[in-house]
């Protein structure tokens, strides 16, 4: 899909585009073919490797992001998309505050060479598509927050999905598993949202868009933006 999307940008060939993948997508030949396609068809590109927790999102999840500007100049967005990380990670306390109502949860591990139960005094590790009980069969381990007790248990369901920083009044849709997929696989909305802002201030210092044409809370853009972005 990487590659596909590659060959999508390249057809339409829009003025800026954003592009998402996993951490480890940076390193692979499909990303190199993609990068190649990009660059051939005259996008200047910004390429970071972003940690959600940094960007108002209380869990750890690093996720490639590129960005490409049509004749631009590479690492054009890349000075905006560092200067306004956080200084620390956020916590899941940092988010809900004490809403959760627990001080320990567990995590389902891939094995049970890893731990799986966690504080909320840290970030969550990067929600998955998988939310199971606590099994029988997982003993503990050395680096839990918590022995196993009845003061502890999973995220729910909406939970994960706020910890995904999807509003808690949004209302995902299809059966329990679908939905927890759909969960695992999202990118969280405050990186999303981290990500926008920062193209957006670089749209209003480089005169693309004027602050004038901006109606805030609801965002609308001026005329002359709207047909400077219209597919080629």
């Amino acid at each position: 899909m990487t590659i596909a999307f590659a060959n999508i940008i390249e057809k339409i060939r829009p003025r800026f585009f954003v592009m998402e993948n996993v951490e480890r997508a940076y390193k692979s030949k499909a990303f190199a073919s993609a990068k190649r396609i990009f660059e051939k068809s005259g996008y200047g590109l910004s390429i970071r490797i972003i940690d959600a927790s940094l960007c108002g999102v209380p869990q750890l999840r690093k996720r490639l992001f590129v960005i490409g500007e049509m004749n631009g100049k590479d690492g054009f967005l890349e000075p905006l998309l560092d200067r306004h990380l956080a200084e620390k990670p956020m916590t899941l306390r940092d988010y809900f505050g004490n809403r959760l109502g627990i001080e320990h949860y567990y995590r389902h591990p891939r094995t049970y060479a890893r731990r799986g139960i966690f504080s909320i005094d840290e970030p969550s590790p990067t929600v998955r598509g998988v939310n199971r009980p606590i099994p029988l069969g997982y003993v503990g381990h050395p680096g839990d927050t918590s022995p196993i007790n009845s003061r502890v248990r999973p995220l729910t369901t909406k939970e994960r999905s706020m910890v995904q920083t999807f509003p808690e009044s949004f209302v995902l849709v299809g059966s329990k598993t679908e939905v927890e997929q759909i969960i695992g696989n999202a990118v969280p909305v405050k990186l999303a949202e981290y990500v926008a802002n920062r193209l957006l201030e670089y749209l209003l210092a480089s005169g693309f868009i004027e602050e004038a044409g901006i109606k805030r809370g609801n965002v609308e853009f001026s005329d002359a933006f709207q047909k400077e972005i219209q597919y080629a």
